[in-house]
């Protein structure tokens, strides 16, 4: 079983990208703000913990605007570079939001059927397994169903648009009944309580979302493509972030309703904000406690460069030497 990975990176500081950016407006009701597109500089440990932590990583599709960092091996023969326009269609380009950019990642030359999708706030920290994320053949994931929050905008709109797809195409009560030992699993027992609390309400809520990187089948996407290709345009057409729009998490969800994975709780894994949450982040890297962490950029109004170099700090205490990805 060959394992790919997927990661779309940008870099916000690039002058070619920014006037290209500066000449599309984003439109009411679309997110443009700053934390979408700078850039931490902390990709060298990303490609670190990656060498060192997934050795058995078949290949590594890096997606970028066209820009590539100074330090990075473009020519290491388990890297792809994979621009925009040689995956996207024309009429969806220029993007500037994830959205698109992840909505099409099947289009991917020479993808594997099994992959793992990360964003680039996410961190390998510690080993991990093929089996960690893929068993059979298919995703190890965990299926724990929620209320939906009502909160309006941002992304509770989004799972939301996520949640009505799935509604529509899925009767919960059937899936359920045929899935029985997944969604009430003894190896995930807070999320089996989750489900037994949610089972009653008609109609799949929400589903909770740990922001940390996915297992995906190809043949996934290709089917809620077939099944969705309207709308699943329509999310593609839009060059900034909307509510309107559906994310990658609909094929995670797909897979959960067709029964398309192994119910498990992966590697042990943890999300944390960035400027809120420093002290934790110390504690993780000093503890060596989680496998993968993420680091997300939430707040606009953090002290940017001093953060900055605190983290890449932290990162070369467990992270000093190259990877075979760097110059």
């Amino acid at each position: 079983m060959k394992i790919d990975i997927v990661i779309p990176w940008v870099d916000g500081n690039d002058s070619a990208w920014l006037k290209e950016k500066n000449e599309y407006s984003p439109e009411k009701g679309t997110d443009d703000g700053i934390n979408r597109y700078r850039d931490w500089d902390l990709l060298k440990y990303w490609f670190r913990g990656i060498e060192k932590h997934m050795p058995w990583v078949d290949k590594i599709h890096f997606i970028t605007w066209g820009h590539t960092p100074e330090w990075l091996k473009t020519d290491n023969p388990k890297l792809h570079i994979v621009n925009h326009k040689d995956y996207m269609p024309s009429e969806y380009l220029p993007v500037f939001s994830s959205h698109p950019i992840e909505l099409n990642m099947h289009r991917i030359e020479g993808l594997s059927e099994q992959f793992i999708y990360f964003n680039d706030d996410m961190y390998i920290v510690g080993d991990v397994r093929k089996e960690d994320f893929f068993v059979n053949d298919l995703p190890v994931d965990n299926v724990a169903e929620v209320p939906l929050r009502f909160n309006p905008g941002g992304i509770d709109s989004i799972i939301g648009n996520n949640m009505m797809i799935i509604n529509k195409h899925f009767d919960k009560s059937k899936v359920i009944k045929e899935q029985k030992k997944k969604w009430f699993s003894l190896k995930t027992l807070k999320s089996t309580m989750k489900n037994i609390y949610m089972k009653p309400i008609k109609g799949f809520s929400a589903f909770i979302n740990p922001h940390l990187p996915q297992p995906f089948l190809k043949s996934t996407i290709v089917e809620v493509w077939d099944k969705e290709k309207e709308l699943l345009e329509e999310t593609s057409s839009h060059r900034f972030r909307s509510n309107e729009d559906v994310s990658q998490w609909l094929f995670r969800y797909w897979q959960f309703v067709t029964g398309r994975f192994v119910q498990g709780k992966g590697p042990k894994g943890r999300f944390f904000a960035i400027g809120k949450d420093d002290a934790l982040i110390e504690k993780a890297f000093r503890e060596k406690k989680y496998q993968m962490i993420c680091l997300s950029d939430d707040d606009v109004k953090l002290d940017f460069n001093e953060e900055k170099e605190y983290l890449k700090l932290l990162f070369e205490s467990i992270f000093p030497d190259k990877s075979e990805f760097e110059m």
